[in-house]
């Protein structure tokens, strides 16, 4: 991106601007370390009860039978039991749970496979396994497998057992509609309910923790995007079918996908639904969702590019992953972490310098975020670590915060800070 020099002066004037609408001081960006490297496709991760931290691989996939991409571009993905869990401790990464399902391109990408990983009040595991795909494929193509399924496991034994299927869900009902198509990405424990959302299906799916009363919370409508903006006719792109030919114009309008594609549960008993958006993947198209008691969604935030992942601070803060800054299909992956305050107050603690194609973020006890970084990329995934949490300061969002600051006082007094597109 090409940067503008202004002159002293209108420099000047520009930083006072911005303080004066703000109210903020400008800082300096958010450096990191990377504490892992050379991962294959990683993406949730989570500290577990002994403090350390795991995170998932979705792996490279194999040379078992293959299904076709949802776009039926670029090649099948095919299967093999290349994922795996990690275990990182006083700066040591080990696998502590091999052999998981993943299927992928023959390169590497595209993979589906270990997406997220949560510890109940008892810290028991839970694993929630990617697909990314037509689940109609799924058990004749490779059998009994765990993708498009929520599993818990033994690390003890190397050994899982599955807790609710998603992508069979997806198979006998179709919430949304539109093309069968299963791809979980990220769930949330809540009591004895894990809530998940599948960013094939386009809905917020609730199970218990014994399996029973697997339904859909929520159903997410397609979305329609006005002006859109394709990449060239001709050039490579995961839905061909939807670009425009040199002697077409482009439609005035489109209908998307919403793609949700993290939930984590707010300081106000509610759920919070990152939106990953749909091809064309519009820049500042993307939303987080308030999904309450009676199942509706209302958009809490907007003006986001494809978000990957979110989670909120022990003082209600709400941090939003933007895999890309850019829409995915012109090939710049800076991603960005932005603080969503309680009063609305936008700040953006890390964009690019390394920050690339990021898919998941925790936070640590001592207040310290990670990070999956390169996430899509095999045999390049890192792990990072925010050093510090120095922020620019953002417009808030024009349309759709809504603020709760009261509820979040109210939740600190009773909670003691604690340590249908296929999206990769």
């Amino acid at each position: 991106m090409q940067h503008i020099k202004l002159s002293q002066l209108t420099l000047a004037l520009l930083s006072f601007c911005v303080a004066a609408v703000t109210g903020i001081k400008t800082a300096s960006a958010a450096s990191f370390s990377v504490i892992a490297d050379g991962l294959n496709n990683t993406r949730g991760l989570n500290f577990g009860p002994d403090g350390a931290l795991y995170v998932t691989e979705a792996g490279t996939g194999g040379n078992g039978d293959c299904v076709p991409t949802v776009s039926g571009q670029g090649g099948d993905l095919c299967y093999g039991t290349s994922g795996q869990v990690l275990k990182i401790e006083n700066g040591q990464a080990k696998p502590v749970l091999t052999g998981l399902p993943s299927i992928a391109l023959a390169n590497g990408t595209e993979a589906g496979g270990p997406r997220d990983i949560q510890f109940d009040a008892t810290g028991k595991p839970y694993i929630l396994v990617g697909y990314g795909a037509d689940p109609t494929f799924r058990d004749r193509n490779f059998g009994n497998t765990s993708l498009g399924k929520i599993i818990t496991p033994d690390f003890q034994t190397h050994s899982w057992t599955t807790v609710a299927d998603l992508a069979n869900y997806e198979l006998l009902n179709n919430p949304d509609g539109g093309d069968l198509n299963s791809n979980p990405l990220g769930f949330v424990i809540d009591g004895d309910r894990l809530v998940a959302v599948d960013a094939g299906a386009n809905n917020l799916l609730s199970v218990k923790t014994d399996g029973s009363n697997l339904q859909a919370l929520t159903v997410f409508p397609q979305e329609i995007l006005s002006n859109p903006i394709f990449p060239s006719a001709g050039t490579p792109s995961n839905e061909p079918g939807q670009v425009p030919t040199s002697t077409e114009a482009p439609p005035s309008q489109l209908p998307i996908q919403v793609v949700p594609s993290s939930v984590v549960k707010g300081p106000d008993g509610a759920y919070y639904v990152s939106q990953f958006t749909g091809f064309p993947f519009p820049e500042e198209g993307a939303k987080i969702y308030r999904i309450g008691t009676d199942g509706k969604a209302t958009v809490y935030a907007d003006g986001f590019t494809q978000l990957t992942d979110l989670e909120f601070d022990p003082a209600g803060n709400l941090y939003a992953l933007q895999y890309a800054n850019k829409s995915a299909w012109k090939g710049n992956f800076d991603g960005s972490l932005i603080k969503i305050a309680t009063d609305g107050t936008r700040t953006t603690i890390l964009s690019g310098n390394g920050l690339e194609s990021p898919n998941g973020l925790t936070i640590g006890a001592d207040g310290a975020i990670y990070i999956s970084n390169r996430s899509d990329r095999p045999g390049q995934g890192q792990i990072i670590k925010i050093d510090n949490q120095k922020s620019i300061p953002e417009p808030t969002s024009a349309f759709g915060l809504v603020a709760f600051s009261v509820l979040s006082i109210s939740w600190l007094r009773n909670r003691q800070p604690k340590p249908k597109n296929s999206l990769a």
